[in-house]
């Protein structure tokens, strides 16, 4: 079959073999050994001279950047190889377009001679094989992609099951010593990782955060998993504002798996696209959790409130809370300093700012000292009226009323859980029946029919008595224990500010409107 090759002595052999995890689905016959016994029988048959033998096991087709196969290529260009030999076109590559570019390009161009035996293709020699040759390759790339689609199912469903299927844990965590596919807390870092939001949480910026870590020469995740080994450049082993504002917003601290944030542009590319925030997926209570519900929720409301600002040279109370109230846009801030040297912030529209002459808003120009000490009187007045007995007289009878409601209502979802279990064994026996021949086909559509209907009325009053409950801390209880909390910190704590303000906005009258995040507090106001 392969039989022009009349000058054997003019050919320095390159025989490469390839296996990949998905090429051992086919069976032994794909194995290197049986691979290269079948390359050897042939060129002793013909009595050619065999420069090296190229392996790459454990290496994908739809890839072309393999270390032997990029070797191959290298005594290629050094002349030292002119025939290449492969047991069959997938070996030298799954992906149609790069190997339609080596076998109808670079190796004409290159004068090489390419066999792949299995498939009857030789370029030196004119034959029907050689002219199918992209439609074998076209079928070999959909394999790769069919097998692809396989890989990325498994990988989604361990996801949506919870399973750690990444390289490396989140920082905090490491690979579980005997259980596949979950992960525990590394003790060896964790503390570094609760300090951080400790850090967070006393309200410093995350930019100070990786300054202290860096000071202290704290490692980083990456030299700490040995990532940084032998990197160069000013940043490198370095933490960054970066770094620990995606650990601090990350949930996977708080016990939930976080999976799907990047997906890779397709099987042929190892580029990855960041994905929308909705399509992670996000399993809870997969593993222990390094810090609490309450510290992460109290971080995460700190870091997003610092969103709305650029400012990264001055530090002040209500930094990332204050608005134009006319464009709604945040404020800007500027140091205008006296003769005597000192910081004095004023508050000055980002709008006005950027677009004077455009006159599209007004300045709002106001010192950042006296709107501060407005807030914090007007947040101040609020809270001692809320704490006023006689106001908390009705909000008592009515958190009382409510707790009586949600024991009502508790019960009554017991009592639908009830019902709609019994339906679903009801419907099972019907089915068992109908198998068996006990109830006619006629009868078991018609009461199949109407039980189910009952089962889908139960479900969704079952779903609205659920969306109704109410958490086991009221709203009310949560805000009057951050009230009683402003009031003892001599309103200096930025934590409870935010905890306490959603936004402030200030008007060209220099007046200045506070939101609450509670409704209670907003009502007092």
């Amino acid at each position: 079959m392969y039989l022009e090759i009349r000058n054997p002595m003019d050919y320095h052999v390159a025989l490469y073999i390839r296996l990949s995890k998905e090429d051992e689905t086919e069976g032994p016959s794909q194995s290197v050994t049986n691979q290269k016994s079948l390359l050897n029988e042939f060129v002793q048959q013909h009595l050619l001279s065999v420069y090296d033998t190229y392996i790459d096991d454990g290496w994908s087709g739809t890839s072309f950047d393999r270390p032997d196969f990029q070797r191959m290529i290298g005594d290629i260009e050094a002349k030292k190889v002119n025939m290449v030999i492969t047991k069959d076109l997938s070996r030298l590559g799954r992906d149609y377009i790069m190997t339609g570019h080596y076998m109808e390009r670079y190796f004409p161009e290159k004068r090489v001679r390419y066999i792949s035996l299995l498939d009857g293709i030789d370029t030196g020699v004119e034959s029907t094989a050689n002219d199918i040759t992209p439609f074998r390759a076209i079928m070999n790339d959909m394999y790769a992609k069919d097998i692809s689609k396989k890989i990325k199912s498994v990988k989604r469903d361990k996801q949506r099951k919870g399973q750690f299927i990444g390289g490396k844990p989140m920082y905090g965590y490491k690979m579980h010593p005997t259980e596949k596919n979950k992960i525990v807390i590394d003790e060896e870092v964790a503390p570094v990782v609760r300090r951080i939001f400790a850090m967070a949480l006393d309200g410093m910026s995350c930019r100070k955060i990786a300054a202290t870590l860096n000071e202290e020469g704290v490692p980083t995740p990456a030299t700490y998993c040995g990532w940084n080994m032998g990197r160069k450049g000013p940043y490198a082993g370095l933490w960054s504002s970066e770094r620990i504002s995606e650990m601090l917003q990350n949930e996977t601290y708080l016990g939930n798996m976080v999976q799907g944030r990047t997906v890779k542009i397709s099987y042929k590319s190892k580029k990855c696209l960041k994905q929308d925030r909705e399509n992670w997926v996000v399993v809870e209570n997969t593993h222990e959790p390094l810090i609490d519900k309450e510290t992460f929720q109290k971080v995460r409301m700190l870091v997003n409130s610092r969103k709305h600002t650029r400012s990264r040279t001055y530090d002040f109370l209500l930094k990332g809370l204050i608005f134009c109230h006319e464009c709604g846009y945040p404020m800007a801030v500027l140091n205008r300093p006296p003769v005597s040297g000192e910081d004095r912030l004023f508050f000055v529209c980002r709008t006005y700012q950027r677009f004077t002459k455009a006159g599209v808003c007004t300045c709002h120009s106001i010192k950042e000292q006296v709107v501060t000490e407005a807030v914090l009187a007007k947040v101040r007045e609020v809270c001692e009226a809320y704490l006023d007995p006689k106001k908390l007289q009705p909000i008592a009878a009515n958190a009382v009323e409510k707790a009586r409601q949600a024991e009502s209502h508790e019960a009554e979802i017991q009592s639908l859980h009830s019902k709609i279990d019994s339906l679903t064994a009801n419907l099972d026996k019907m089915y068992m029946d109908r198998l068996t021949g006990l109830l006619a086909e006629a009868d078991f559509e018609r009461i199949y029919q109407r039980v189910k209907m009952d089962r889908t009325s139960l479900e969704e009053k079952l779903k609205e008595l659920e969306s109704q409950k109410e958490s086991p801390v009221s709203t009310e209880d949560r805000a009057r224990e951050l009230v009683q909390q402003f009031l003892d910190s001599a309103y200096t704590s930025r934590e409870l500010l935010v905890s306490l303000i959603e936004r402030v906005e200030l008007t060209e009258d220099k007046q200045i409107i506070i939101k609450f995040r509670f409704r209670e507090l907003e009502a007092i106001s």
